[in-house]
């Protein structure tokens, strides 16, 4: 073969060498996959596999807790930047609003509320508010609960919506003697009596008692709920006081004592421990302070008390 020839026929080779490579898909097993067909920084890879932080509104009462020095507050003030924080002792401290918070100790992100119409009030239990209302006149049904304390934090969530159904909240020192209370109010269809009571619990003291009023005489006309916690205290956010949680009290010290020391308050009269209460129930500002556990039970005695 002449020189010519071969260096013909070399260069068509070697064209039909490369068309067929280049014919073939870029993710062909002879030459593995694409390492350059997609480009790595394309995506956020910043904030690969971390979770989205959610933003909240920074609305006046709402309570966070600053994750760097722990210090947990309502907001009652913000500017531009900055949110103010009150603790459960009046303390109030400034922070970035750009900072680290929580809320039942998950992270969130703080930001400006919107400015948006402004809707119909709403009471502290969340109702629509009824301007001009007056108080209507009271029903013969009642809702009894177990103590004072009980019934103040009812009238400051609830107080509103009373008044409007016209209901009745008394209290009645403890639930021992509720059978012989139900007997002797004897309520019927038009007087119904409902019922809070604390630490209703399975084989608990206070569950056995409301089984025996069901099972009387007038338990079709009277409904007893409750809540699991050993006092109507555990039913405000701890968050509320500054606290994570409610602490665990050994059963050898008064529980109402316990809370007191925990949260660094006297406890050593009668009269301090009431203090201590209204303390506790002043930073309940709406239905937003309180468990769920107790906000449904309260409603549904009052359904239950103004059905037709």
């Amino acid at each position: 073969m002449a020189a010519g020839e071969d260096l013909r026929l070399r260069a068509w080779l070697r064209r039909f060498r490369l068309r067929d490579v280049y014919s073939l898909p870029v993710t062909d097993d002879r030459f593995g996959p694409d390492r350059y067909g997609a480009d790595v920084l394309a995506n956020d890879w910043r904030n690969a596999g971390r979770t989205p932080v959610p933003t909240v509104e920074a609305v006046r009462d709402l309570v966070v807790e600053e994750a760097v020095s722990g210090f947990c507050g309502a907001v009652t003030r913000l500017e531009a930047q900055t949110v103010e924080l009150e603790d459960y002792f009046g303390k109030r401290r400034v922070f970035p609003l750009t900072g680290s918070f929580l809320i039942d100790g998950k992270p969130v992100a703080l930001v400006v509320p919107k400015r948006g119409p402004q809707g119909r009030a709403r009471t502290a239990s969340g109702s629509f508010a009824v301007a001009g209302q007056k108080a209507r006149v009271a029903r013969a049904s009642r809702i009894f609960v177990e103590g004072r304390h009980d019934a103040e934090l009812v009238e400051r969530v609830w107080g509103d919506d009373l008044r409007v159904e016209g209901v009745v909240v008394e209290y009645l020192e403890g639930v021992d003697d509720l059978d012989a209370i139900v007997r002797e109010f004897a309520p019927d269809r038009s007087r119904r009596i409902g019922v809070l009571v604390d630490h209703l619990v399975p084989g608990s003291k206070e569950s056995r008692i409301a089984e025996t009023v069901a099972r009387g005489p007038f338990g079709a006309h009277v409904l007893v709920v409750g809540h699991p916690y050993i006092d109507i205290w555990q039913a405000v956010k701890p968050a509320r006081v500054g606290l994570r949680s409610w602490p665990d009290i050994p059963r050898s010290i008064p529980w109402k004592h316990g809370i007191c020391e925990a949260l660094g308050l006297p406890h050593e009269t009668q009269a301090d421990v009431a203090k201590a209460w209204q303390r506790i129930l002043s930073t309940v500002r709406g239905f937003g302070d309180l468990e769920p556990e107790l906000l449904g039970r309260v409603e549904q005695l009052i359904d239950f008390v103004t059905e037709p």
